[in-house]
């Protein structure tokens, strides 16, 4: 259970930071700030997974909505790996 919920707490917290990397996209200078900086060596090398696709339409960039739903579809799938090991 405790590991579940790490993994499950991993998830979430990465998520709020791919959703912080969009939004300093919104604000200019914000991507070279400190803060800016540091977020995007955090999420740059799991958004390169998805650089390949056609995730971009009408001059919006649809990377990181894609990513946040892999990444819940994995919680969803480690919480059933896990009911069905304690079950």
């Amino acid at each position: 259970m405790v590991l579940f919920q790490f993994i499950s707490n991993i998830i979430q917290i990465y998520s709020i930071i791919l959703v912080i990397y969009a939004l300093l996209s919104w604000f200019p200078g914000a991507p070279e700030s400190a803060l800016g900086q540091m977020v995007h060596r955090l999420v740059e090398p799991f958004l390169s997974l998805f650089k390949k696709l056609p995730l971009q339409f009408a001059g919006l960039d649809f990377t990181v909505l894609v990513a946040i739903l892999l990444l819940n579809f994995l919680e969803r799938l480690v919480a059933q790996l896990f009911l069905l090991m304690i079950g």
